[in-house]
Parts: C-alpha cells; sequence; structure tokens
C-alpha cells in the first residue's frame, strides 16, 4: 500500500496544469468534469456511450516507463482512472499566437467541417493517429475513424485532411511531442506507488497500489463493481443511471497486462486492452487481427480488456467464443491463492459465473496453435465497428492424415444465455470426412445445442440461420473454396454481407 497510507485524492496534469481533486464520485466521468467544472466545452457530449467519438480526448500515460498517448471516449472514461495520466483536450491544440494545429488547418482547407458537432473529436482521433504515425495509409487513417461519427460533410473531406496533415508541419515540431520529456518526469513524480482512498457523497472509490493489493480490496470491500476499462461499466453510468460504489479501478495496474510465452502457450493479463493486445495475439492467432478489428473504434479498443470481457459474463462477448475454441484457461485469484480453470466452465448461466467472492480474474492463458490447426472467427453485426454483435462464431479443427476430424471446437455468442459449444455439432463430425456433405448433415444437430432467443438484434431463426451459414463457411475456407460457399440467406436480412 506504500510508505504513507492512502492517498486521499487523484492527482492528474490537465493539458499544462497540474489537477489535484479529492472531491470525486466513482459514477463521476470525465466529460462532465471538463464541461461542467472546467467551461471546457470543446469536448462533445453526443451518445454518452463510447459510439460517436464526439467527446474524443488525449490521454497520456506511462506503459513500462515510457509515456503513451491513447486517444479515448470521455463520456464513458471515469473521472477516477485518469490517476497519474496526462488529459489533453481539444482546446491545447491551437498554438499561443492563435495558429492552429496543422490537423485543424488541413479540416479547414479540406472543407472536413460543416455544424462542427463532431469536428473536435475527429481532430483528437487523428492527433493521436499522427503523433504515431505522420504518414498514415488509408487503413490507417478508416481504423482511426472508426469511432467517429459524421454526419454533415462524410469522410472524403475528412480522409483528404488525414492524408495532407504532415504538410502543415511537422509531429517533431508539435508543443505536445516536444514536451514529451518534461510531461514524462512530471508523470513519473505522481505515481507514488500508493493505494487512493476517496469517499464523497456517499460513494467510495479505490485504485490499489499493485495487484496484491487490488486482492485485498477485493476480498475486504462489500460487493464492490470492479472498474477495468469501463468501456461496459460507463454505461452502466450514463444509460443506466446505475450506482457502482463501492468502485476499484484496475486500468492503472501495469502488472494485470503482463504477457508470458513458452512453447505451449501464451498468457496475458486480464487488463490487457484490445488495442495492446493487437500487438500480440495475430501473431500467435492470426485470425484475431480480424476480430479486434471489429471490436468498437479506436477509443473503445484502447479502453476495453480481454479480462473485463471475459468476466462482465455478456453471452454477446466477443473474445470469450474465440477463446473456448483456442482451450484458453482462466487463472483466477483470491488473496494469495490462484485457481485455473477452463474458459468454458467458467460460464455457469446468464451472468453467472463460477467465481467466487474475493476471486478476481488475474490471467489468461491461451494454448498455441498446432502447424496444422485451421482457426477462423467471423463476427456478424449490423455494422463493420459495431460492439454488439448478433452472432458470433469461433471454430477451430485440426484433421489426420487421410483427412477426417481429428479434433474440433466450435463456439458462439449470441445463441445461448452464456458463450456456447455446439457440442453435438461437434460430436457429429469427430472422425468424419471433412467435406462439404458431412458438414451439411452436422447442421442438423444444431437443434440440440441452441433455441435461439428472440430480441432486438435478431430473431432466433436468423441466429440458427446464421450460425449454419457460419460453419458452411468455415469449411469452404478451409477447404478453399473461400467465396463459392452457398450460403441459405434468410429473407428479412443481408447480413452475411457484413461477415
Amino acid at each position: 500500500m506504500g510508505n504513507s497510507g492512502p492517498r486521499t485524492c487523484i492527482r492528474f496534469i490537465l493539458n499544462g496544469h497540474d489537477v489535484v481533486l479529492s472531491d470525486v464520485a466513482a459514477s463521476d466521468t470525465l466529460l462532465d468534469y471538463l464541461r461542467l467544472r472546467r467551461g471546457m466545452v470543446g469536448s462533445k457530449e453526443g451518445c454518452a456511450a463510447g459510439d460517436c467519438g464526439a467527446c474524443t480526448t488525449l490521454i497520456g500515460r506511462l506503459r513500462d516507463g515510457r509515456l503513451v498517448y491513447e486517444a479515448v471516449d470521455s463520456c464513458i472514461r471515469l473521472l477516477a482512472s485518469i490517476d497519474g495520466c496526462h488529459v489533453v483536450t481539444v482546446e491545447h491544440l491551437t498554438k499561443p499566437d492563435g495558429r492552429l494545429n496543422p490537423i485543424q488547418q488541413a479540416m479547414v482547407d479540406t472543407h472536413g467541417s460543416q455544424c462542427g458537432f463532431c469536428t473536435p473529436g475527429i481532430v483528437m482521433s487523428l492527433y493521436a493517429m499522427w503523433l504515431a504515425s505522420p504518414s498514415p495509409s488509408d487503413a490507417t487513417i478508416e481504423r482511426t475513424l472508426q469511432g467517429n461519427l459524421c454526419r454533415c460533410t462524410g469522410y472524403e473531406p475528412i480522409m483528404k485532411a488525414a492524408r495532407t496533415i504532415s504538410h502543415y508541419g511537422s509531429v517533431a515540431d508539435d508543443p505536445l511531442k516536444q514536451t514529451y520529456d518534461e510531461i514524462q518526469t512530471r508523470l513519473d513524480k505522481l505515481h507514488d506507488n500508493r493505494r487512493v482512498e476517496i469517499e464523497h457523497g456517499g460513494s467510495r472509490i479505490i485504485l490499489p497500489a499493485n495487484v496484491d493489493d487490488l486482492a485485498d480490496a477485493i476480498a475486504t470491500e462489500r460487493n464492490p463493481t470492479i472498474v477495468s476499462g469501463a468501456t461496459d461499466v460507463g454505461l452502466w453510468v450514463t444509460k443506466d443511471m446505475r450506482a457502482i460504489s463501492p468502485a476499484i479501478f484496475t486500468g492503472h495496474l501495469d502488472e494485470l497486462k503482463r504477457v508470458t510465452e513458452n512453447d505451449a502457450s501464451i498468457t496475458i493479463g486480464a487488463g490487457l486492452t484490445y488495442s495492446e493486445a493487437f500487438a500480440i495475439l495475430p501473431k500467435h492467432f492470426p485470425a484475431f487481427s480480424g476480430l479486434l478489428e471489429r471490436i468498437g473504434g479506436e477509443q473503445v479498443r484502447n479502453m476495453g480488456t480481454i479480462g473485463g470481457n471475459i468476466a462482465n459474463g455478456s453471452p454477446i462477448a466477443d473474445t470469450p467464443p474465440t477463446l473456448i475454441v483456442l482451450g484458453a484457461r482462466l487463472i483466477l485469484r483470491k488473496g494469495k491463492s490462484r485457481r485455473t480453470l477452463p474458459l468454458e466452465d467458467f460460464f455457469i448461466d446468464y451472468k453467472v459465473q463460477d467465481r467466487q467472492p474475493g476471486e478476481f480474474v488475474e490471467a489468461i492463458e491461451i494454448p498455441k496453435l498446432r502447424p496444422e490447426s485451421r482457426f477462423a472467427v467471423y463476427k456478424i453485426s449490423k455494422r463493420r465497428d459495431e460492439d454488439i454483435s448478433s452472432v458470433l462464431g469461433a471454430f477451430h479443427l485440426t484433421l489426420n492424415d487421410d483427412g477426417r476430424v481429428e479434433t474440433i471446437r466450435i463456439a458462439y455468442g449470441g445463441m445461448a444465455g452464456i458463450p456456447k459449444r455446439a457440442k453435438a455439432v461437434e460430436d457429429s463430425l469427430l472422425g468424419q470426412p471433412w467435406t462439404e456433405d458431412t458438414v451439411q448433415a452436422a447442421i442438423g444437430n444444431f437443434a440440440k445445442d441452441f433455441a435461439p432467443l428472440t430480441d432486438m438484434r435478431a430473431s432466433a431463426e436468423y441466429r440458427m440461420l446464421v450460425a449454419q451459414n457460419l460453419l458452411r463457411r468455415f469449411h469452404a475456407e478451409t477447404e478453399g473454396a473461400g467465396e463459392a460457399v452457398r450460403l441459405v440467406r434468410h429473407p428479412d436480412s443481408e447480413a452475411m454481407h457484413h461477415g
């Protein structure tokens, strides 16, 4: 817990100024702080759900001793989580003499703004991109803008602006870039390795000093809300007006972001964000690349964590079915003791997991693929960058020398109250030749595995048809048929085009 007991305030840098706050509630958002308490209204309030990007700000934090800036949605970024960070808002971009930042000037010259509501968030997203990649490809620009909505100009003028930013100035001359060393030194001084405890307005906040302290806090507090990236908890606050106190924040703990590897497996900390995972998981599991790019926009990927996606227990979470077919195991911790269990056994019923009081997800161990493995994951949703999928299917197959199915694991999200394997389908395929006829015969067993619900996202009939089509697609692609796969179409949907 550090040398001097808990600290009773959060400390951060806002643009160029040091801030110390002790009047912070668990449900306070960064956006409300900026707009309501500081009068910094450049960051706009749009969706209050992390979807539109109008509230985008930059958060600079130390990662393994190195200063890194990322774009985040301040509408769902809880204020307590920015302890020890550098918050950069759109107000900080204009130079002291009034000249615009290169991104702002490029947006003006390419007519990338009309009403201007979305523009500050777009500028901040492009700013984060430009700092990391001064000469971005079109693919990088498009990925950067996934989390920003524009209804006035459309994206072509904004794309033109993004391509020409460096024509207006160099990253090396940017004021923020020139202050990296100074900001890093100031942030170093803010990290005192102490627990933070704040009680304000009937709310209680804890930022543990380290993972051992986290284990103590979870064991001690009564019914705490564990907040990692807040991409879901943030919506509990902004949409459901739900009380989350006492709240234990974990996003600052580098120990939960560790990655270790041996010959058989790779183990990732539960606090690893989607963006951080993108630099690691696709190297070992190539199909993860396409999936991670389909999870929200950059702002959401910079906040959301793999462990949070699992621990929340959503039946439509993207990573659990994918990890289940890979045979992943959870490392659960309570106090100083740990236990492991297969990820698929963690999910018992809707929002019910095999997690004891005081226990939390510390890490995920993922076996490496065998050279002959065939692994794929498909996400079906209304938009390519949508957080919520109607159906997600994951597949992992090995064949023997005779072309028969040696091992197969199939799992779906969105088909049941929990992420679930299609065991009856698997059993009907084991030992059989991997042919179109065999797959077609196995499809009749889906009804033994799933009885999907109808809700606002999709009907039961649609979900079942999509699940069957994804197995057909996996077979066709693993056999080289690619787009020649014969899919059965649902009369009310074109969703297979979005696979």
